[in-house]
């Protein structure tokens, strides 16, 4: 049988990929008509082609497909049974699926066509956009861009201007962002965090038309307002329209506005053609997300092989999850069933918002509160793969406890006829029996077996969580890779990086990875690469890497300021420094707070403030305190024996000596620690990751503890060191930590994890066990050797200095919706209420 697919987008490709698994026989014989000149590639990650010059294109089909690129179709003759294309090219068919996708809608207003106008489609709308953002940088550094369209696209559209250089402002004709997502409280929430980041937001605000400037290309954005945006580029990214003209020019019916009529079998009034993806209109609804489209393409391919056996299929596309989960910017955004059910369908919302930590949670709920509906979370999406997969079902405890993580270690729990991944329309019995009955022991080839995964990604530590129980149950051990992209733990991977040399990410991923990287893998590496002294953090690659205080040297505070908090090594400071940092936070109207780690943090600081700021503070002797990374980051000490009549040694002196020791390792969590002068234990220091406390004979050293939400006490190691002794078994306890811990583990959790627990840790530090203490010791002598404050070099650095503005082509404009209000003398920012959770009927 002739099988011709026009269009090789992601539908298309993914149709002859379920054709050609499927037909054993070779009973169809396959040609796809291309449109791009490049074959099929993955348009959901093309942002990432911008940012990262990845590799989107999908694996290459065998040599049994007919891929004619760069080639479009332009008629269907349906009497000959016939595609002709713009070379004149005449292809046959038996069986023809249409999937022409969709294209970008542009409004109909004034100066839709003017010179700087873009969409935001394909690889070439990108590649044309890089081009005239580089020359618009160049000559208008202080044109703006707008975005039309705070959809998914859209925010997609405005990251990447940004990443371009580009001030960037988003228009949005509905009152809040991705209105198809998300409800007013979400989207009011991911409004804030997208300001933070610099962009600007109108929303609720229609664009009225374009207007050129003397170059004849754009240089306004008119607003229904009155007002007006001046703009050197302008992306469309309004919503899509069906690709449907094939269609119509040979009379199959087509919707009213736009999209091929087909039925539950994705055929259309002519039985030898299918339609598929986002020109397919089924039941009246056009599907502009992944999942949909790759169901009807799976349904295609059982019915066209079926009709090539000469038998039927009972195949139907009956409507699709909807869910969608991912990260804008930076911020996790997911959207899970129907998030807008209310009273008249039975439903009660359970809602959380929390905008010290820009986090928004609802619920929503039968009204007996036991059957999940819907949902939506913004800033925190962790248990979203549970909470999407239980939709429909009785939830394992109250909506509470499912809000905050309760349903997160269910995976083995769920109902069998859940589906787990809504891409691919896999249930979690179809997981469990392919680990069962096909011996799976990775994710890699759960993925490879079942396809669940393997589309936006969103559902995979659920089905590694899956993966997980089975395997337990089966008394398998469990793999401890650090994410889909490693079959190694962190550990593992720290020895990689150090044995072998390797200095950037995307080595490290070439020769012992796979795919792109994620949000988990990259900040794990950089921190590894940091550990092993690879240079300054905001190096190169090295800068891509980071988390998101990482990026700045600072920590973003919840209305998009920052922290500056220099190193006041032991809390000791003199009269001097102290007048330096009153002057710098007079002069720069920063609030000031004493904190528990004894040191003063400055408070409010704007992104283009931060490096003044700092060169005061660095010509003054501070350096950073590395309040933003997961490193050292105070060491307490009371008064000890120079002062307190109690004292029986130097706390001071011990305690200033580890901190500048330790200061900037970086490490797979933050690291505390306190020196006590004597047993009265004044600096607390046996609640700290290393604790010191003073005895007659000199120091005992505590290890592993904890403060925080879960208190750990502090374990005794070693007593009465003297002070070389001392420092040597921390050096030896901080570098094996670094080196064996897994991703975000802390001292107490990671002693706890070990087999041996402190007598183990005895025995590799002090009784060398495992022969690694040379090399602990010298690993901490090149850290020591190689320090350099972060601060001062990026000050010294003008290509690392670029970064720190609030918008990239007007570095000396302060962020507008910054505001304060005076309190108790000093100021606070302007924000909505606090925490809060309700039960409503909507």
């Amino acid at each position: 049988m002739k099988v011709v697919v026009v269009g090789h987008g992601p539908t298309g490709h993914r149709l002859v990929e379920a054709l050609r698994a499927r037909d054993e026989t070779g009973s169809c014989r396959i040609t796809v008509i291309g449109e791009e000149t490049r074959p099929a590639y993955d348009r959901v990650a093309l942002t990432s082609y911008l940012t990262e010059d990845a590799d989107l294109a999908y694996p290459a089909h065998d040599g049994e497909v007919e891929l004619l690129t760069g080639d479009p179709a332009v008629e269907i003759d349906r009497a000959a049974r016939v595609v002709r294309t713009g070379s004149g090219r005449e292809v046959a068919y038996d069986a023809l699926v249409l999937a022409t996708g969709s294209a970008p809608f542009v409004p109909p207003v004034e100066g839709r066509d003017l010179p700087g106008v873009f969409v935001y489609r394909t690889i070439d709308d990108l590649e044309s956009l890089r081009r005239h953002c580089a020359g618009l940088t160049s000559s208008r550094p202080s044109a703006g861009g707008v975005v039309v369209g705070g959809g998914l696209l859209g925010l997609e559209a405005a990251r990447a201007l940004q990443d371009l250089g580009v001030d960037t402002h988003v228009v949005e004709v509905a009152p809040w962002l991705m209105p198809r997502q998300l409800d007013e409280g979400g989207g009011a929430m991911l409004r804030r965090h997208i300001e933070a980041l610099g962009m600007r937001v109108h929303a609720g605000t229609p664009m009225a038309g374009l207007e050129a400037g003397g170059d004849g290309a754009v240089a306004r954005v008119a607003l229904a307002d009155g007002s007006a945006i001046d703009a050197g580029v302008v992306v469309f990214s309004a919503g899509i329209r069906p690709r449907d003209e094939l269609a119509r020019a040979c009379g199959l019916p087509v919707g009213e506005r736009g999209g091929i009529v087909v039925d539950d079998a994705c055929r259309t009034a002519d039985p030898a053609i299918w339609a598929v993806g986002e020109c397919a209109l089924v039941d009246g609804q056009v599907y502009g997300l992944v999942a949909p489209c790759f169901s009807m393409a799976e349904v295609v391919a059982d019915h066209l092989l079926a009709n090539a056996a000469g038998s039927g299929s009972g195949a139907r596309f009956e409507g699709a999850d909807l869910s969608t989960k991912l990260k804008l910017m930076g911020v996790d955004v997911a959207s899970f069933g129907d998030p807008f059910a209310g009273p008249d369908q039975g439903a009660l919302d359970v809602t959380y918002t929390d905008p010290v930590a820009g986090v928004y949670k609802k619920l929503v709920v039968s009204d007996d509160a036991r059957t999940l509906v819907g949902g939506v979370l913004v800033g925190d999406a962790s248990a979203y793969p549970t909470l999407r997969a239980y939709v429909g079902a009785e939830l394992p405890g109250s909506p509470e406890q499912a809000l905050f993580g309760g349903t997160e270690a269910a995976g083995g729990d769920l109902p069998g006829a859940t589906v787990i991944c809504s891409c691919n329309n896999v249930s979690a019995e179809t997981i469990r029996c392919a680990i069962r009955d096909d011996g799976l022991r990775d994710l890699a080839e759960v993925k490879g077996c079942t396809r669940a995964g393997t589309t936006c990604g969103s559902c995979v530590p659920l089905v590694k969580r899956l993966l997980d129980a089975e395997l337990t149950a089966a008394g398998i051990e469990v793999s401890r890779a650090l994410c889909e992209h490693f079959d190694h733990s962190r550990a593992e991977l720290f020895d990689i990086v150090r044995v072998r040399g390797i200095t950037s990410f995307t080595r490290l991923i070439e020769e012992h990875g796979r795919g792109r990287g994620c949000d988990i893998c990259k900040p794990v590496v950089a921190s590894i690469l940091a550990s092993l002294g690879n240079g300054h953090i905001l190096d190169g690659e090295q800068a891509a890497l980071q988390d998101t205080n990482d990026h700045f040297l600072a920590n973003m505070q919840k209305n998009g300021t920052y922290s500056v908090v220099p190193r006041i090594p032991g809390g000791e400071i003199t009269p001097d420094k102290l007048i330096v940092i009153g002057e710098v936070a007079r002069d720069f109207g920063l609030y000031t707070k004493i904190t528990g780690g004894q040191r003063i943090d400055l408070f409010g600081a704007r992104v283009e403030q931060l490096p003044e700021i700092w060169r005061r503070l660095v010509e003054a002797g501070f350096e950073s305190g590395h309040a933003y990374g997961k490193s050292l980051r105070t060491v307490k000490s009371c008064v000890g024996s120079t002062w307190c009549r109690y004292g029986v040694q130097d706390s001071v002196a011990m305690a200033i000596r580890l901190e500048l020791r330790y200061r900037g390792l970086r490490a797979p969590h933050k690291l505390k620690s306190a020196v006590s002068g004597c047993a009265r234990e004044c600096a607390e220091a046996q609640s700290k990751d290393f604790g010191v406390i003073a005895t007659e004979k000199g120091w005992n050293l505590y290890l592993a503890g904890n403060g925080g939400m879960r208190p750990r006490h502090a374990d005794l190691f070693a007593s009465d060191l003297d002070d070389e002794t001392l420092i040597r078994y921390i050096d030896r306890f901080l570098m094996f930590y670094i080196r064996t811990a897994d991703r975000l583990q802390r001292t107490a959790t990671w002693l706890e994890s070990l087999e041996g627990g402190i007598d183990y840790l005895r025995e590799v530090i002090v009784d060398d066990r495992l022969g690694l203490c040379a090399e602990l010791d010298a690993a901490m002598d090149r850290h020591v050797d190689g320090y350099a404050d972060e601060w001062r070099a990026t000050l010294e650095d003008p290509d690392k200095l670029r970064r720190f503005v609030s918008f990239v082509n007007a570095p000396d404009t302060p962020d507008p919706s910054i505001a304060f209000v005076p309190e108790r003398e000093q100021i606070k920012p302007v924000l909505v209420a606090g925490p809060r959770l309700e039960v409503t009927t909507r």
